[in-house]
């Protein structure tokens, strides 16, 4: 595997990869991997002939009083990692590399972003979609491979993508790759190791109580009545609070108040000790 530090050594080895031939899918990460962006990556090796990786911990993506500082950074070992599945190339910048003196832009996603995690973060949307677009730009892979547990971040980054004119030829495919969860139904994420022994085993209230709700929106219940049932599961269960518990169409994430035949999704957000954290699961009529 090669490892890029900087713009032209990517360029480089890109041009290298492509030589050869065949299509290349990428893997953006913020590192601290898990099983879950292995699974990413073995989709775009299944789906690609060239499996290029990055590493980058976005800070115009992190809130003044968030974690920047303490997210976890662990090259080595996730590099080790990265290798072992068979990725081509990791292009792990740096700041300054993706961030160069004098960089003023901002993209911005109306809609789509402005809810959920958007109104809780503000400006962290922004930054996805900033860093994602200059991926796109630099790697031009012909699919990217995205958690769909960050379900309100593959909104955003598809509606970006598509008004931008980035579908062709930067990135042909934005691909969907559905949550990896541990035994007990919990999302993985990079933040679970935040949580205590005890914090920990209290999070598995929240798949739980997400599966009663969706199990009586699909029976025909009341939405309203079934997303105050999951909130107050939440806190008996061990939740300090509650961010938002909402159904909402799969497409635009506007917020409905009953199933009308359209994909649905419940979006969670809850923290627990210090760690929020965020899940969400398909709903059918």
């Amino acid at each position: 595997m090669q490892t890029a530090n900087t713009l032209d050594m990517l360029r480089n080895a890109l041009a290298e990869l492509r030589r050869g031939g065949g299509s290349v899918g990428l893997v953006p990460t913020m590192g601290a991997l898990h099983e879950g962006h292995l699974t990413l990556v073995r989709e775009a090796k299944a789906q690609c002939d060239h499996v290029v990786a990055s590493i980058f911990v976005n800070p115009t993506q992190f809130g003044p009083n968030e974690d920047l500082d303490a997210y976890p950074r662990q090259l080595a070992e996730d590099s080790a990692m990265l290798e072992a599945e068979g990725v081509a190339l990791l292009w792990a910048p740096t700041v300054d590399a993706m961030y160069p003196q004098g960089f003023v832009t901002n993209i911005s996603v109306s809609g789509v972003s402005e809810g959920f995690c958007g109104a809780s973060r503000p400006g962290h949307f922004d930054g996805v979609a900033t860093v994602v677009c200059k991926l796109f730009n630099q790697v031009m892979p012909d699919k990217a491979f995205f958690g769909e547990k960050d379900f309100q971040q593959l909104a955003v980054i598809r509606a970006m993508a598509r008004d931008l004119d980035l579908t062709r030829p930067h990135v042909r495919d934005i691909i969907g790759v559905p949550t990896v969860r541990e035994a007990d139904g919990l999302a993985m994420s990079s933040r679970n190791r935040y949580l205590s022994s005890d914090d920990r085993a209290a999070a598995a209230t929240l798949p739980e109580a997400m599966k009663r709700a969706i199990a009586h929106i699909e029976a025909g219940g009341d939405v309203a009545e079934a997303l105050a049932a999951l909130e107050a599961a939440l806190i008996d269960g061990g939740f300090s609070s509650v961010d938002y518990a909402a159904l909402a169409d799969a497409q635009s994430l506007t917020p409905l108040g009953e199933l009308a035949g359209q994909p649905a999704r419940l979006l969670v957000a809850a923290r627990i000790g210090g760690t929020r954290l965020i899940d969400n699961m398909a709903v059918s009529e």
